[in-house]
């Protein structure tokens, strides 16, 4: 049933359960074939490129939480611990999403210390009895880990609660965020334990586990790997205070589907990686995807559901029914308002009490006739936070009773125990309304819950003494800040620091006609019976399989120390251009073309400075001084500025403004695109752009002679990336009739003449070096941004079709992009000093050729360089 790389797990009785295998230091870089990265290395210690076809073996699902869905007791007398299945626990109830028979393995801890001693044998024992992996963390580290930086300092900050005050909430603590790592680390090494890479998903839950996935990609590049967030993600100005904000948003980038409750959420996450790591995402036929090296990162939002089996089972217990008639006879005559919630700070459960305190104040008639019952579930977390909470809701609760309360009649009544679910079933079956007012919740299945009890079933409606084809009714007063508020469309949403208004809510629900009570609860119904959590595992797991389709088209790379590893995924035939690979094709060749591109390719993009480097100017001088080198500069700057910073490279070719002006060389005449004369749309998208740069602060227009650029970089990037779309959408509009281009580029919005393009220019050089009787045999291109993928389309286009046609021996292309990412150039350098050195590596076998001084020479090879 398990995979060989069980093996070690499946053999705890050797007793060395404290060294399981830890993960590799070392990751082999390329890996070009289907199969997986081998774990080994060669006996010469070089890194071995192994392909191993994905087997037939059986798909596991390896879920991986904080704890395992496990019941432990140890036995007084005898000392041995035994353990059941706790069936509330999500994460036990999507199983029933899968196909039967998968077989689904549970990475977590237990909520009781084990013993050293001990943990081999139980280890073992759940293995082989509830396919359940246990993580030993030492007791010290586990209070550190999780009563520390988790619910400490990581939950309060997810639910907007800033570390303002050290008596309200922890504040950053580098110890504890060692003890987070170290504890994420240790949970990935038992998940490596049970793993075949090729064939199995992982899914790893909730916010305890959000480095997990850096130290399981570095392991596995190619494993399947999912992530659910089950707390809110909070806005960008509120993450961005988090110390470590950058780690753990490289470490959920690290998995192939990151799912959300709601969009609020995944919204927020995406504006911190816009803002924090510069990514950009866009929706593809329905999917919102993050390219982040290479790879496409997919963003799932789909609110969890409730398990129907288990409603139902609770509904059908003989205690169910028997609670519901005590409780229909407790509150006879009277009006149930039912809440239930945890007992922490965010729960909102002192606001509640209030608006039902302002409830009777409003209406005296209701007094005596509406009681609200609140149902106090076990605090998860201790601190004073929670007491002072506990000791509120306690003293408002006295208050109302002693003020509005009479003998036989308590408005409130609270139930501060640990409460079945059989109970809570007959009070949420019993409600008229239900109220969950919670300032700030991941989820919260509470209102699902009792829309289910609601509906009722045979064995309650005869207990309680309801006809069983009566129509069903049932109202919700839900915050506005919880997350399944937007799928319940027929609740009446409320901000719970407006006490009045959540007063009036109720009013409303408790005083709604029946009709409208029945229409809101049959629309409530269809949605939660039909999206129950087997739909919501059901349907994360088919996107995760669709989001890992392309794991073996691509060659991947690690890269990256730490916790800012990442993998960088490319198509196979994409590789760093090497100065021995190059040079030797650069010396056998007589008639070389070389385009490069300016900015971010011989000048870095930060470079305040945007001038060429007297290095710069040395190297392009002594590659225009070989008779046997054509060399263009391929810019989108204006022709004034490139001719000054070129003056000295008499024989460097120029191309401005994307082409639309071109030089064969200082002495030469510039020539214009003949593609577009009239420039009179000018007038119409020059008074547009001032509009959006007078209402987008920090952005600029740039006017070349033949285009207008909007730059939006120093803009927020949120609003900038809003406007320059509405940029687009107008230019497009009132442009519609104009010989002109409207595209959005990296942080700019450009207007230019149509058919003028950096390809276009590489295109004509080519052309007129096969024209006269000079074709290229070597053909080197440069660039790093979306302008140069048309020189590199072009060369190969033109090579193609040309060379084809006049039966002349296709040059040797190096179409080479700067920085590792998705491009049609088949080569890629690290970054402008990458170029520099290696164009270096040209002159040094160019400087021995030099140029007859003063001659002009017909263009034997460009060079271009991108802009």
């Amino acid at each position: 049933m398990f995979s060989r790389s069980c093996i070690s797990l499946l053999e705890l009785s050797s007793g060395d359960v404290l060294n399981f295998p830890q993960t590799p230091r070392n990751l082999p870089r390329v890996m070009t074939l289907e199969g997986v990265i081998p774990d080994v290395k060669s006996s010469d210690g070089v890194d071995e490129d192994i392909s191993v076809p994905p087997s037939e073996i059986c798909e596991k699902k390896i879920i991986v939480a904080h704890f395992l869905p496990l019941h432990a007791q140890k036995d007084a007398k005898s000392g041995k611990w035994y353990f059941s299945l706790d069936e509330d626990p999500v994460l036990l109830q999507l199983k029933d999403g899968f196909p039967s028979g998968t077989v689904v393995i549970y990475v977590g801890s237990l909520k009781v210390d084990i013993d050293a001693s001990e943990q081999e044998e139980v280890s073992q024992k759940l293995l082989e009895e509830f396919n359940c992996v246990p993580t030993f963390l030492p007791s010290e580290l586990h209070k550190k880990y999780y009563h520390g930086f988790c619910k400490q300092f990581l939950w309060p900050l997810f639910h907007y609660m800033l570390p303002m005050c050290p008596d309200h909430s922890n504040r950053f603590e580098r110890q504890l965020w060692q003890a987070y790592v170290s504890a994420n680390k240790m949970y990935a090494d038992k998940v490596m334990e049970v793993i075949n890479p090729e064939n199995d998903i992982v899914w790893v839950h909730d916010y305890h586990l959000m480095l997990l996935p850096t130290f399981l990609r570095r392991r596995f590049t190619r494993v399947k790997l999912g992530f659910f967030l089950h707390s809110p993600f909070p806005s960008s100005e509120i993450y961005r205070t988090l110390p470590v904000r950058d780690e753990i948003l490289r470490a959920l980038l690290n998995v192939d589907l990151i799912g959300f409750h709601t969009f609020d959420y995944a919204r927020h996450f995406l504006s911190c990686c816009s803002r924090m790591l510069g990514l950009e995402y866009e929706s593809k036929r329905g999917y919102i995807g993050l390219e982040y090296f290479g790879r496409t990162v997919y963003i799932k939002i789909l609110p969890v559901g409730i398990h129907m089996g288990q409603l139902e089972s609770a509904l059908n217990h003989p205690s169910c029914s028997m609670k519901a008639k005590e409780i229909q006879e407790q509150f006879k005559g009277k009006k149930i308002i039912v809440g239930a919630d945890d007992m922490d700070i965010f729960k909102g459960i002192s606001l509640k009490l209030m608006a039902m305190e302002q409830l009777l104040m409003q209406h005296p008639e209701m007094r005596g006739k509406v009681v609200l019952v609140q149902i106090l579930n076990p605090a998860r977390s201790t601190g004073k936070d929670v007491q002072e909470a506990k000791r509120e809701t306690y003293s408002v609760t006295r208050r109302i009773n002693r003020v509005f309360g009479f003998p036989g009649y308590e408005p409130v009544v609270l139930i501060d125990r640990s409460v079945p679910f059989y109970e809570k079933a007959a009070y949420y079956s019993l409600a008229e309304c239900c109220i969950i007012n919670a300032v700030r919740d991941g989820m919260n299945l509470v209102p699902y819950k009792y829309i289910i009890c609601r509906q009722g079933n045979q064995k309650l409606d005869k207990a309680i003494g309801v006809a069983s084809d009566s129509p069903r009714t049932s109202t919700l007063v839900v915050s506005e800040f919880i997350g399944c508020s937007p799928s319940l469309s027929g609740a009446i949403r409320v901000n719970p620091w407006n006490i009045e208004a959540v007063a009036d809510a109720l009013n409303v629900a408790l005083t709604m006609p029946d009709l409208e009570k029945q229409l809101r609860h049959e629309k409530h119904f269809r949605y939660v019976s039909s999206h129950d959590v087997a739909y919501w595992s059901r349907s994360f797991v088919q996107d995760l399989e669709r989001a890992c389709k392309d794991h073996y088209r691509k060659r991947c790379w690690g890269i990256g120390f730490g916790l800012n590893f990442r993998i960088l995924s490319l198509s196979p035939s994409f590789r760093k251009l090497s100065i021995d690979h190059i040079l030797s094709a650069y010396k056998r060749t007589n008639r070389r073309a070389i385009f490069l591109d300016y900015d971010g390719t011989i000048m870095p993009e930060s470079s305040i400075v945007k001038t060429p480097s007297s290095e710069v100017i040395s190297v392009l001088k002594n590659l225009c001084s070989d008779p046997k080198n054509t060399v263009f500069i391929v810019s989108g700057r204006g022709q004034n500025s490139l001719s000054e910073w070129f003056a000295q490279c008499e024989n460097l070719g120029i191309a401005a403004e994307h082409g639309y002006f071109m030089r064969w060389n200082s002495t030469s005449s510039w020539e214009t695109s003949s593609l577009a004369i009239d420039l009179d749309w000018k007038q119409i998208a020059e008074p547009v752009m001032k509009l959006y740069t007078e209402a987008t602060d920090g952005s600029y227009i740039e006017s070349k002679e033949s285009a207008l650029v909007w730059h939006h970089l120093d803009a927020d990037p949120d609003f900038g990336s809003c406007q320059a779309m509405e940029l687009l959408d107008h230019l497009e509009n009132v442009l519609a009739n104009e010989p002109v281009v409207v595209k959005k580029g990296q942080h700019i919005v450009e207007v230019k003449p149509q058919g003028v393009t950096k390809g276009l220019v590489a295109q004509k050089v080519l052309s007129t070096m096969i024209g006269n009787g000079n074709a290229p045999d070597f053909v080197l291109c440069i660039g790093d941004d979306r302008s140069d993928e048309d020189m590199f389309e072009s060369i190969s286009g033109t090579s193609c079709t040309t060379y084809s046609s006049s039966q002349v021996a296709a040059p040797e292309i190096f179409a080479c992009t700067v920085g590792q990412k998705p491009s049609k150039a088949r080569y890629y350098l690290d970054d402008t000093a990458d170029v520099v050195t290696l164009l270096k590596g040209l002159t040094t076998d160019s400087s021995l050729k030099p140029r007859c001084g003063g001659e002009i020479q017909v263009p034997f090879e460009n060079i271009i360089l991108d802009e």
